[in-house]
């Protein structure tokens, strides 16, 4: 059996495998123009496939970058804040130690109170202070748009705290973008940190004390004191109350006061000055809560506008203890301040990291679907050339005839 192969079905076939020709050299051609090898899922389905994975999580690790570059936005306007309140409590302090000055007149004090008023609004300013976007910098969890409430007065409890107390967890991707205002300025630790001295503002005399402190914890009892003075004889005597117990405590009834010297007792220290007179106090209460610092700068205000007899040790007193907290709390900012630059460290670092995963994403896209350009020339050249040589011949068998034989 024989076949015969019509004219007619070899020019048809001639034209199609022409036609596909042109076709892959036009598809190359768009290869080249656009620098892609897969542009569409079934050039090549597997890397396709990869091809977008790898876009997805491309997508993903730009929303992460953003978000982490709007977190430390705001952490950095955060610690510029914790920065400003260092600076304030700087100057309250020296403020503070310049109205410990003997000499200085009630005016000059009642000058240095009117400052001390400008740093605590600054403060409060700072505290309530928010970022870019109109959200607060220490509210916390979130609550009051105005998380520090000052309700000082007659009537009122000072500065109150209406935001949510904590703050969110840094995560592998992302960092706090509020702080927890509440740690930072309202949870001083109040007088020495264990207890509280004072000297009531009705003394004769002008006693006072140090901050005192703790010397063997394993001896105090977590109870409030007494010392009361006075005069037998020509000589000041002191006797020393536990309040909570209500009896003398042994060893310090009538014995003879001192001035600057110190006294001991159930693992405590405390040094006496000044000259008390007959019926002062002093006393020693253990810390039940912390302060905040705009307690502790409403307190020195207090006290330098006092005026009364036993204003000068009342007030000696009151700056000394203003002095102590104020550095409790300056501490406290600083702590903040550490752990807010450690995070900005961290953001550093995670953003340098997500820029390397970039850049290794890119390159694993490139790797599937990009074009080897030096390839795709060689193949263009060579499907052109194959193109123009199949053109050329079928153009010569097609010019063939039988009656060129006769």
């Amino acid at each position: 059996m024989s076949f015969r192969i019509a004219t007619a079905n070899q020019f048809d076939r001639t034209v199609f495998q022409l036609g596909v020709r042109q076709s892959e050299l036009a598809t190359q051609q768009e290869r080249l123009a656009t620098g892609k090898r897969v542009m569409k899922a079934s050039d090549d389905p597997v890397a396709a496939t990869l091809a977008e994975a790898s876009r997805n999580r491309a997508s993903r690790l730009e929303a992460d970058l953003r978000a982490l570059q709007a977190s430390r936005t705001s952490l950095q306007q955060a610690e510029s804040g914790l920065a400003e309140s260092s600076d304030l409590m700087i100057k309250v302090r020296e403020l503070m130690v310049s109205a410990g000055n003997g000499s200085y007149t009630d005016s000059e004090r009642a000058d240095i109170a009117r400052q001390l008023e400008g740093l605590r609004e600054q403060l409060l300013a700072v505290a309530n202070r928010t970022d870019s976007n109109g959200r607060t910098l220490y509210g916390g969890l979130g609550g009051a748009s105005v998380p520090f409430v000052d309700l000082y007065g007659p009537s009122g409890s000072g500065v109150t705290f209406q935001g949510l107390r904590g703050q969110p967890a840094p995560g592998d991707t992302s960092l706090p973008q509020t702080l927890d205002g509440e740690a930072i300025w309202m949870k001083v630790p109040a007088g020495n940190g264990s207890f509280t001295l004072t000297v009531p503002n009705n003394n004769g005399g002008n006693v006072s004390t140090s901050a005192g402190e703790v010397i063997d914890a394993t001896l105090t009892t977590g109870n409030d004191y007494r010392i009361d003075f006075s005069v037998v004889a020509g000589t000041t005597q002191y006797t020393l109350t536990n309040v909570t117990t209500g009896t003398p405590v042994a060893g310090h009834v009538g014995v003879p006061y001192q001035n600057g010297g110190t006294i001991q007792f159930d693992g405590v220290s405390i040094t006496l000055n000044g000259a008390p007179a007959n019926g002062d106090r002093v006393d020693m209460t253990a810390n039940t809560g912390p302060t905040d610092v705009f307690t502790v700068v409403q307190n020195a205000i207090d006290a330098l506008r006092f005026d009364g007899p036993g204003e000068a040790g009342y007030r000696q007193q009151e700056l000394a203890r203003a002095m102590t907290e104020i550095d409790n709390a300056h501490d406290r900012v600083l702590l903040a301040r550490g752990r807010v630059g450690e995070w900005l460290n961290r953001a550093d670092a995670q953003e340098q990291l997500m820029s390397d995963r970039q850049v290794d994403l890119e390159v694993e896209q490139s790797n599937l679907t990009d074009l080897d350009m030096v390839k795709g020339i060689s193949d263009f050249q060579k499907q052109q050339t194959a193109l123009e040589a199949a053109i050329k011949s079928y153009a010569q068998v097609q010019r063939l005839s039988l009656f060129n034989q006769i």
